[in-house]
């Protein structure tokens, strides 16, 4: 797995095997050498007949007095061949001689005679036995913690010394590894920092890499699609206060000039100018509002009282509202639903997009046609839809339908088609109470408007009271 914990702990185990692994190579070659020497003085001494020589010394003498000589005798012998016979008890661990009650009566360099044996000492000595009966005991090395000859502190010493030099060349390699890793790790947060800053001066266009641990590239991913949806609300905005001003141009001008025709007396100053001057500023208030309620829709905002709502009510009132003016138009306005319906919504956001969608139908439904409201369970959701038979929306129209100031007719005047703000409000307010919007059409056979709201009895935490 590619993950970034991983392969940190990855790399600290990589560093202690290299730290370990070249101070057991160094420590085991520096003490397998001392200990390699150490049994060829112990084989010398065991072939130099040193102890023989010393049983036989005893059984003539009664006692250790002068048992330096024999030890002077064999001392060219022990060591020869092995460049330890430079001189007595240089270079190799010193030997050792004490009678049966463990006190020395013979010490190679002369240090400890008279002194007695430890515990330790007469464990790893070598008894001197004379018809069964123990009278000296033969020590190659003392054990013990106390002073230590000059061999043995040397030893000691170059095994520091092999210590420390092991640290620092594991200390180095394990810094060499860790920046190698570390600048592995960190190029794709730098790369990730540089297109931020760029990104903050408005470079738009300016993406990350996806790569590195699965971490970085989530970041990564993360980042581009923060970038995306900036871009497209830079879009957005730009072109929203395009749409607006382009909105905006037209009541403007029609107030403008009007009251220009007023003040020079082109118009008479009667009751039906300012009535046309009073439909421009409805026009622009209506505008106003679409376009707040979509901002907050859009970004969260808007509050909604999400309950418990029949459908069949909902769908019977939104189709009550347009009764007179479907009659007058010879439409034929339809409501097919089950009063077993109930989705989760806000009761007067819902009645505003039924509107929407009724409207719409009636908008564009010749007389004699008939629109159909109808809802239907599927799977956990409720589907509402408002089809009609009118003209239909062409292929290259229906994928704009919802985007805001999208009119499929170009010559249609605001005053009949509204802002063309309605689809997009609805779309917000759709996805706002938990649902979908879409619609299906075929140009000459009518649309099919619908949206999705989730079912109240597929949703057992769905509370029946107002929230």
């Amino acid at each position: 797995m590619n993950r970034l914990w991983l392969r940190l702990t990855f790399a600290f185990i990589a560093v202690t095997l290299v730290g370990v692994g070249v101070i057991a190579i160094l420590v085991d070659w520096s003490a397998g050498n001392e200990f390699r020497r150490y049994l060829a003085r112990k084989e010398d001494l065991t072939a130099s007949g040193l102890v023989d020589e010393l049983a036989a010394f005893y059984r003539r003498n009664g006692n250790w007095d002068g048992v330096s000589n024999v030890f002077a005798s064999l001392t060219g012998v022990i060591g020869r061949g092995r460049g330890q016979g430079q001189g007595q008890g240089r270079g190799r661990p010193p030997l050792l001689l004490a009678d049966a009650g463990d006190r020395v009566v013979y010490d190679e360099r002369g240090t400890r005679v008279g002194s007695m044996f430890s515990a330790d000492e007469r464990a790893a000595a070598q008894p001197i036995l004379l018809d069964g009966q123990v009278v000296g005991y033969l020590l190659l090395n003392s054990p013990g913690r106390g002073a230590l000859a000059p061999a043995e502190q040397a030893f000691l010493d170059q095994l520091r010394v092999t210590l420390v030099l092991a640290a620092l060349l594991a200390g180095a390699l394990g810094i060499v590894l860790g920046l190698f890793i570390s600048r592995t790790i960190a190029a794709p947060l730098s790369a990730l920092a540089l297109s931020a800053r760029a990104f903050a001066r408005h470079d738009w266009s300016r993406r990350v890499k996806i790569g590195g641990t699965d971490e970085v590239a989530a970041v990564a991913r993360e980042f581009n699609a923060m970038a995306d949806e900036l871009e497209r609300a830079e879009a957005l905005r730009r072109n929203l206060i395009a749409d607006i001003a382009h909105e905006l141009r037209t009541p403007l001008s029609v107030l403008q000039g009007n009251l220009r025709a007023l003040l020079d007396e082109v118009y008479p100053l009667e009751r039906s100018e300012i009535a046309t001057l009073y439909d421009e500023t409805r026009l622009l208030s209506r505008l106003a509002d679409d376009l707040r309620e979509l901002a907050w829709a859009e970004t969260g905002q808007l509050r909604l009282d999400l309950q418990k709502v029949n459908l069949a009510d909902a769908l019977r009132a939104a189709a009550a509202n347009f009764a007179v003016a479907a009659g007058a138009q010879g439409v034929r306005v339809d409501v097919q639903v089950g009063d077993d319906l109930s989705a989760r919504a806000d009761p007067d956001r819902l009645a505003q997009v039924l509107r929407n969608f009724i409207a719409n139908a009636l908008r564009h439904t010749p007389g004699g046609g008939c629109i159909t409201a109808s809802a239907e369970r599927r799977e956990r959701m409720i589907r509402v839809m408002v089809s009609d038979t009118g003209e239909g929306i062409g292929a290259e129209d229906l994928p704009h339908v919802f985007e805001r100031f999208y009119r499929g007719d170009k010559s249609r005047a605001r005053t009949r088609g509204g802002a063309g703000l309605g689809l997009a409000i609805a779309k917000a307010l759709v996805g706002a109470m938990g649902g979908e919007i879409g619609v299906d059409s075929e140009v000459g056979r009518g649309s099919c408007f619908w949206f999705t709201l989730p079912d109240i009895a597929s949703s057992p935490r769905l509370s029946d009271r107002p929230r």
